[in-house]
């Protein structure tokens, strides 16, 4: 979790609250750097959200020092927007297998009303040499 340095995760603000095998718990901002220009939270800025906890629980889960993690899908379902505050997500595995995890990351904002809804797979792909 303390490499968020340098990346899209620390440019976005993102925060890991939690991070276990089983759920992963983030935190967003919504303000400049992640509102689209009607002043709302960007449907992408949630859907980078969505795969970083759901990545982040799917690192938990393999042999780091073998393997890695790629996003293969994500779909994100925008159910209500916002326009301030802090947005939460909770990733919980749906599948944990050899070579692939599909996660469902549930999106709220501060009164924990559903934003988003998100569904994502990953590829476990073994380390090059």
């Amino acid at each position: 979790m303390s490499r968020l340095e340098n990346t899209l995760m620390e440019a976005l603000g993102m925060k890991v609250v939690s991070a276990e095998k089983e759920n992963v718990v983030m935190t967003m901002p919504v303000d400049h750097r992640t509102r689209q220009p009607a002043q709302y939270l960007h449907g992408g800025a949630s859907a980078a959200l969505a795969e970083t906890a759901a990545s982040i629980g799917a690192s938990a889960n393999i042999d780091s020092t073998h393997e890695t993690i790629f996003g293969i899908e994500i779909n994100a379902n925008h159910i209500k927007s916002t326009a301030s505050g802090t947005v939460t997500a909770k990733a919980t595995p749906l599948h944990i297998g050899r070579r692939t995890m599909v996660w469902q990351i549930n999106i709220t904002d501060e009164k924990e009303q559903l934003i988003c809804i998100s569904m994502c797979t990953l590829g476990i792909v073994a380390k090059q040499d």
